[in-house]
C-alpha cells in the first residue's frame, strides 16, 4: 500500500513514520519547506506539494476544513491528481458539513472518503496507539484496515461520511467539560485539605472519573509538564465548530455555550499557542488564594 501523507507537523509526520516503521511505502508533503526538511531528516521521503505521487492512500493531517477543502480542490487538487480508486483519509478534525460536501465530491470523482479524526496526541501518533472514529463506508474501511491497524490501538466505524468528525467534536466538547469540572473538583478538594494527588485517586476509583482525571491531571497538570502537543487554540476552534453543528441542526445546548465561553474568557491571559492543559491554572489557583484563612476562619 503506497500512502502520501500530506502535512507533516506532529501529528502527520509522526503518523508517516509509524507507517514507514510499519512497512507501509510512504512519501510526505507539506506546503511548510522547514516540516519538509526536519521530516527527511527523520527518515521520510518528502516532496514539494506541487509533485505529488500517485498514491493508493491520501493521509490529511491538516489544521482546518479549509486546508482539506484547498487539498482537495485546487492545491495540489486531489480530485484532478488522485488515481481513480485511490482513497482520501481525513484525520483532522474538520468541520462534518464540510466533510460530507468533501466525501460526496470525492466519492462523484471515483475516489473513496473516510473521515478519520483521531486522539492520543502526537506521542499516539509516533507509537501507533491512537484513537480513531471512522466516517464512510465499511468497505473503505475494510480496504485500508491494515493502515489503520498500524496506526491506531483502537479505531470505531461510527457511520456514514462526516459521522466520525461528528463524533470527534462530542468528544473534544466533553474533555474540554472535564478539564473544567476535574478542576473545580480538585480545588474544593484542596481548600479542603485533601492533596489533589489523594482526591484524583478517589475519583478515579468512582463514577466521576474520566480520560481527564487518569491521564490529563497526572501527566501534564499535577507535574505541571503541559506538553501535551494539543493547543488551546485548536480546543476552541474544535469547541467553536461543536457550537455551530449544533446551532446548524436547530439544536441549543446550554451547557456546550458556557464552555465554550469559559474556554474564550481569557484569551489574554491563556494565548492559542499555549497548552490546552493550562486551562485548569485558574481554577486550581482559586484552591489556594486565601485558603489558609478561610480554613481557619472555618474551624472558629
Amino acid at each position: 500500500m503506497n500512502i502520501v501523507m500530506i502535512g507533516l507537523g506532529h501529528m502527520g509526520g509522526n503518523m508517516a513514520l509509524t507507517l514507514q516503521t510499519a512497512g507501509f511505502t510512504v512519501i510526505g508533503t507539506d506546503v511548510a519547506e522547514v516540516a519538509r526538511r526536519n521530516m527527511a531528516a527523520r527518515g521520510l521521503a518528502v516532496v514539494g506539494p506541487e509533485a505529488l505521487p500517485a498514491a493508493d492512500v491520501y493521509l490529511l493531517s491538516l489544521p482546518s476544513s479549509a486546508q482539506v477543502r484547498e487539498v482537495i480542490e485546487s492545491s495540489p487538487g486531489l480530485l484532478r491528481q488522485a488515481p481513480k480508486g485511490s482513497v482520501i483519509v481525513d484525520t483532522s478534525t474538520s468541520d462534518p458539513v464540510v466533510s460530507r460536501e468533501l466525501a460526496k465530491m470525492v466519492v462523484e470523482a471515483g475516489l473513496e472518503w473516510l473521515d478519520a479524526p483521531v486522539s492520543g496526541g502526537p506521542a499516539g501518533a509516533a507509537t501507533g496507539a491512537l484513537g480513531m472514529l471512522l466516517g464512510g463506508e465499511a468497505s473503505t474501511i475494510e480496504r485500508v484496515e491494515p493502515m489503520l491497524k498500524a496506526m491506531s490501538a483502537r479505531y470505531t466505524h461510527v457511520g456514514e461520511a462526516g459521522s466520525g468528525h461528528v463524533v470527534k467534536l462530542a468528544n473534544n466538547y466533553l474533555c474540554a467539560a472535564h478539564l473544567l469540572t476535574t478542576a473545580e473538583a480538585v480545588a474544593l478538594a484542596m481548600r479542603a485539605g485533601v492533596a489533589p494527588e489523594a482526591c484524583l485517586a478517589g475519583l478515579n476509583s468512582g463514577s466521576g472519573r474520566s480520560a481527564v482525571s487518569e491521564v490529563n491531571f497526572p501527566k501534564w497538570v499535577l507535574p505541571a509538564a503541559f506538553d501535551s502537543g494539543f493547543t488551546t487554540g485548536l480546543m476552541r476552534k474544535d469547541l467553536r465548530l461543536a457550537r455551530d453543528a449544533a446551532a446548524g441542526m436547530g439544536l441549543s445546548l446550554d451547557l456546550l455555550s458556557r464552555v465554550v465561553e469559559q474556554w474564550h474568557a481569557n484569551a489574554d491571559a491563556l494565548p492559542d499557542s499555549a497548552d490546552f492543559n493550562h486551562v485548569t491554572d485558574e481554577i486550581l489557583r482559586l484552591a489556594q488564594a486565601d485558603g489558609a484563612t478561610s480554613t481557619q476562619e472555618a474551624g472558629q
